[in-house]
C-alpha cells in the first residue's frame, strides 16, 4: 500500500505527482527544484540551489520522520554538467558516509528553467 507525503515546507508539485511516495518501508522523493517554498523564488548559485533542493528533500524525509541518512540512492539533474563540482561540494555538506549511491547527468532542460533538480529513494 502506498500513502502521498504532503509538506508545506517544500514546494507544491506542479503536476499531476506526489512530493514523495511511502511505500512499505521505503520513500520515493519527486525530484525537487531549487525552490524556496517560502518564497517560490530559486536561489542565486548553484551552491545555493544545491543546498536548497536538499532542504526540501529534508523537509519532504521530516514528514516521514527520516533523514538524510536514510537515503540511499539519489539522482542529480544538471542543465549544465559544468557545474558538477560545484554542486559536488555542497551534496558532499548533506551527505555522510555510508554515502547514498548517485547519478548525476545533464539534461536539456529542467522544469521553471531551473538549473538542477535531485531526487531521492529512502529506506526506514
Amino acid at each position: 500500500m502506498k500513502q502521498v507525503i504532503v509538506t508545506p515546507n517544500a514546494p507544491a508539485a506542479i503536476g499531476p505527482y506526489s512530493q514523495g511516495i511511502t511505500a512499505g518501508q521505503t520513500v520515493y522523493v519527486s525530484g525537487q527544484l531549487p525552490i524556496d517554498p517560502a518564497t517560490g523564488l530559486i536561489p542565486e548559485g548553484i551552491a545555493a540551489q544545491t543546498a536548497q533542493s536538499l532542504k526540501n528533500i529534508q523537509a519532504i524525509l521530516a514528514q516521514q520522520e527520516m533523514t538524510l541518512a536514510n537515503v540511499v540512492k539519489t539522482t542529480v539533474f544538471l542543465a549544465d554538467i559544468n557545474d558538477f563540482a560545484e554542486m559536488n561540494k555542497v551534496y558532499g555538506e548533506y551527505f555522510a558516509q555510508p554515502y547514498p549511491a548517485r547519478s548525476a547527468v545533464q539534461v536539456g532542460k529542467l522544469p521553471k528553467d531551473a538549473p538542477l533538480e535531485i531526487e531521492c529513494i529512502a529506506v526506514k
